[in-house]
This record gives C-alpha cells, structure tokens and sequence, in this order.
C-alpha cells in the first residue's frame, strides 16, 4: 500500500495554509513526496514553506493561479509537459464556505463563485490533468468534499450543492478509471480558516472552536487513509454522526440539524431563521 505514496509527485490545490498546507507537509516529511502547490497568496506559501526542514524544502514548489479558470489549468498542464514532470497524485482542496444564510439571500456573484472554485475547479483540474495522470504508474485523485456533501446543511445550500456534487462526480469517476486511486474526503468542521467568511461571533465562538477538530489531527487522519488507499474518508464525530444518521434518517436528519442549530441562538444562524430579513439577491 505504501508504494502508491511514497516519494511521489503530488499536485494540491488550495495549498497555501490550513489543509492543504498541513497535507502537503506531511506528505513532503513523512513520505519523500515532491508537491507542487497551487494557490493565489504567494507570501502565505513562502511562509509555510519555511517550516519545512531545511533539506526538505526543494521538494515544495508552487504555482500561483485561480483555480477556478479552465484556461490556467491547461497553462499549468503545458508547464509540466515541457518540464517533463509527471504528477502521480491530483489532491483538490479549494474551497470555501459562505455565511450561514438563506439562498435567497446570496448574490449572483456568491453563487457563481462558490460554483467555480468548489465544483468547477475539480472537475478541470482532473480532466485537464487526466491525460499526465494516466502516465503514473500509481495515478490518484483525493477530491476534498465535506460532510456537508453527505448531508444537507440549513443555511448552506450552495455550500452544500457543490459538496454533494464533489461526492457524485469522485464516484462516477472511480468507475470509469477502474486502475486509479479515487478517493472522497468528507469531514466535518476543521480548525482552520473555513469560516473566515463569517462575521467575528463565529470565528471567535469558543463552542464552535471547541467542536472542531484539530488541524494535525485531520492531516495525519487523511494521509494515514491515503496511505491505506481507503476510497470514503469521513472525519471528525460531527462528520461521522452527520454520514450515519443521513443513511439511515434522510429525510428527518437534516431537520433536526436545523432544530439544533436554531436552538443555540447564535448570531452566525440570524439570516437562516429569521424570517423578516431582507432578500439581497433581488
């Protein structure tokens, strides 16, 4: 299982801090790889990289682009041909959450934006990359998705709809490249930087911060799943209870999630329940 891993080259989107730092740098420490990042924030990656061990840092190397534009992907695409480099492992991990609200509150510019960089970038980045990827010997796809691909969310329905369509996508795909690693990663909140879209009740909420998992803690989760070759990773009790319960209860679970998420009163929830907000997206 170790030989699909090991000192192999790998490609992570989202790359400048949170998971897809933390992935990068346990892949580079524990496992030999060379990682090439893909983010927009260059002072960020430099920083990250200095944290690496000092003989280690030659085997990060970045890229800065929006992942989201199909017209990058194919420059980046090129870039690897000339160099003559061949990616063993695609990990997608952009993405991003808005503020807890209804849909008719989003503006077309979220909702595009939010289609673009959680969906769009995914299935882009692994058509484009596919043609390299068939060259590996051991060619691999990890789309980070969310729990909230697993079940639905109030407040969250394009968050929601593009994590669901992660999931859908990772496992059409999986069926169609039979000699491919496909994984799906679904894991519920994460101490990083996810909610720094929300106002400063949320991102300061001690029982919010409280409830998330640990950064390292997810990092060596997910890797050590990778390493096994597992195909549906779900992380985190939130993540696992929300997997469970939306088998079993499809239909009742997400409205209990509401119901609880209604009763904590907290102020990241106001546009969700409160029925005399205005409507935005008008």
């Amino acid at each position: 299982m170790k030989k699909h891993i090991y000192g192999k080259c790998v490609i992570i989107t989202g790359a400048s801090g949170g998971l897809g730092f933390g992935i990068a740098k346990k892949l580079i420490e524990d496992f030999d790889c060379n990682v090439i990042g893909i983010a927009r924030n260059e002072d960020k990656l430099i920083k990250n990289a200095l944290t690496l061990p000092e003989d280690k840092r030659n085997k990060f190397t970045y890229h800065l682009f929006d992942v989201s534009k199909k017209e990058k992907w194919i420059e980046f695409r090129d870039s690897l041909v000339v160099k003559n480099v061949i990616p063993d492992m695609l990990i997608n991990n952009a993405g991003f959450m808005l503020p807890f609200t209804k849909i008719e509150n989003l503006t077309d510019e979220e909702v595009e934006e939010i289609i673009d960089v959680n969906l769009k970038s995914v299935i882009y980045s692994t058509r484009i990359m596919l043609p390299l990827l068939k060259q590996s010997p051991t060619p691999s796809i990890v789309n980070i998705s969310s729990a909230a691909g697993l079940c639905a969310v109030v407040g969250e329905s394009m968050y929601c709809a593009t994590k669901f369509a992660v999931k859908g996508f990772t496992e059409s795909i999986r069926q169609e490249y039979p000699s491919f690693y496909i994984a799906g990663v679904y894991p519920g909140f994460i101490r990083t930087n996810i909610l720094h879209r929300m106002d400063d009740s949320a991102k300061n909420n001690k029982l919010i911060n409280k409830f998330m998992m640990p950064l390292d803690k997810a990092v060596k989760k997910i890797v050590r799943r990778i390493k096994a070759k597992r195909k549906r990773i779900v992380l985190g009790f939130d993540g696992h209870s929300m997997s469970f319960f939306s088998r079993i209860m499809p239909t009742l679970t997400p409205k209990i999630a509401a119901k609880v998420l209604k009763a904590s009163k907290l102020s990241m929830f106001e546009n969700v329940f409160d029925e005399n907000k205005n409507n935005k997206g008008e």
